[in-house]
């Protein structure tokens, strides 16, 4: 599968005010088109990431029982994310144009939601949803829209959108899954090297991420950025974690690497409540990785630092989010 990635575009870079998105393939006088979405003329592409085939999960209900009804669909599958500096904006306001666009376009919809609607907590958390800071979710204020298109060829194409904000900022994810082409589709603005399951977010020179095992070796340590925990909450969220799967992989191609899995915190609360809970997040990760993933035990021990350890602001929703994390240290296996 060949992936090509875009991350976090130039800070000074704004987009047209119409963007192709490529969001489907709708037949006009028997030729394919690609729809194009307006946006506003202040969204700022975050990320951009195309897999040339692939699949993704689109949820078609809401979570009942801790579990979410969804379709899988197969194909191109490009998922983008805008940020648009505004204050203000409802979750509404930044769906409803492109919602609008979509059945201009002849798709269906197929499920659209907002927050506990949706089934919030568990809803949230069995989504695919790009990682902070490039895109943000309110866990109480967001909405979800799925949609789907029928060629007269009977391909299907889907569309997945996804709204949260802040106080200052409104975000959008976008996830398109169109018929797969043979040619492999390219990003705008050229070829840069696609990130493949596992990826760590930890950012190094230029913000471009490195795999798990990389940063491992070459810093140390590796953020396992795709992990996600609610404030005050130890839980891991459901669903297959690309960063345990390569982090697992790591550690069982080699008995003598060990590593130590650190919980950080935002800065919310007290310092001994927080490094109690960081320590029950990391020992949540372990479970995972020994329980599902088959990881020795003896191969990873648990610490947490509370909020000692911040990888960014703690001033803003988006910079909390991202302070809640656990890390990867490699320890010395001499």
């Amino acid at each position: 599968m060949t992936n090509i990635t875009r991350k976090r575009a130039d800070p000074g870079r704004v987009l047209a005010l119409v963007l192709t998105l490529g969001l489907a393939l709708v037949l006009v006088g028997g030729a394919a088109r690609a729809v194009d979405l307006a946006v506003p003329s202040n969204a700022q592409l975050t990320l951009e990431r195309i897999s040339a085939r692939d699949s993704y999960g689109v949820a078609t209900g809401p979570a009942l029982d801790g579990r979410v009804p969804t379709t899988a669909a197969e194909g191109q599958v490009a998922r983008r994310s805008w940020r648009i500096d505004a204050q203000g904006l409802s979750t509404l306001q930044l769906m409803a144009p492109l919602r609008d666009q979509l059945v201009d376009a002849g798709y269906e919809i197929l499920f659209e939601c907002a927050a506990a609607d949706c089934g919030g907590f568990d809803f949230r958390f069995a989504l695919e949803v790009i990682p902070a800071p490039d895109m943000h979710v309110d866990l109480f204020d967001f909405r979800y829209l799925a949609a789907r298109h029928d060629d007269r060829d009977g391909r299907v194409s889907h569309a997945v959108l996804l709204t949260s904000r802040t106080e200052t900022a409104g975000f959008v994810q976008v996830v398109q899954i169109v018929p797969a082409d043979e040619e492999t589709p390219q990003s705008a603005g050229g070829d840069r090297p696609a990130l493949g399951p596992g990826d760590s977010a930890a950012p190094e020179e230029g913000d471009t991420p490195l795999p798990v095992a990389v940063a491992l070796e070459r810093n140390g340590h590796a953020v396992l950025s795709d992990l996600a925990f609610e404030t005050g909450s130890s839980n891991l969220g459901p669903g297959e974690f690309a960063s345990l799967a390569a982090l697992a992989d790591y550690l069982l191609a080699d008995p003598d690497r060990r590593i130590a899995l650190v919980g950080h915190t935002d800065a919310v609360g007290g310092l001994d409540g927080n490094i109690a809970l960081s320590k029950r997040r990391a020992a949540s990760v372990l479970e995972r990785l020994a329980t599902d993933l088959g990881v020795p035990r003896s191969q990873m021990e648990a610490e947490g630092v509370g909020y000692l350890a911040p990888f960014t602001t703690n001033l803003s929703p988006e910079g909390r989010e991202i302070n809640r994390r656990v890390e990867a240290v490699l320890l010395n296996t001499e």
